[in-house]
């Protein structure tokens, strides 16, 4: 079996459920992946918009998380140290933590949740940016999984 992010909140390419999103409760949804590539230390994750009217938005920044974690629960508070020692960072609604998608009217937007596998932590603090996390993330990156939802209103 190869490296793979799942949920079970929605299929692949499939529609993400009102409750992930500003139009609901505007929780995160679980997230379950197994079999990283060897050496894994840590994983780190960011999910984002590429269809937003003014480029790539971004909506989730989790970072070194432990490599014997396998999930995130649904809900995962906007806290910028969570426990096991993983660090959130600031997502594009200037918030650290998850902000669900929330296109303007029209088309159904992309949302690409990806996962990568790290041969070292990071050494980023809290509330870093999706930038500084793949600057940091190049010299380490083992291996990358991701899933995509779509959302319109």
């Amino acid at each position: 079996m190869a490296f793979q992010l799942k949920t079970t909140a929605f299929k692949e390419g499939g529609t993400i459920p009102k409750t992930y999103t500003c139009s609901g409760q505007d929780m995160s949804p679980a997230l379950q992946w197994d079999d990283p590539p060897a050496k894994t230390q840590t994983f780190a994750l960011i999910a984002d918009d590429p269809d937003a009217p003014n480029g790539t938005w971004v909506h989730w920044v989790i970072y070194n998380m432990p490599a014997s974690q396998r999930r995130l629960d649904e809900g995962i508070k906007p806290e910028e140290t969570l426990p096991g020692g993983a660090s959130q960072g600031v997502n594009d609604f200037k918030k650290v933590g998850y902000g669900g998608p929330c296109p303007p009217p029209g088309k159904p937007h992309r949302y690409y949740f990806k996962l990568y596998a790290l041969d070292a932590p990071l050494k980023l603090k809290p509330r870093a940016t999706k930038e500084h996390v793949m600057e940091a993330l190049k010299p380490h990156l083992l291996g990358e999984s991701q899933l995509m939802g779509t959302f319109g209103r």
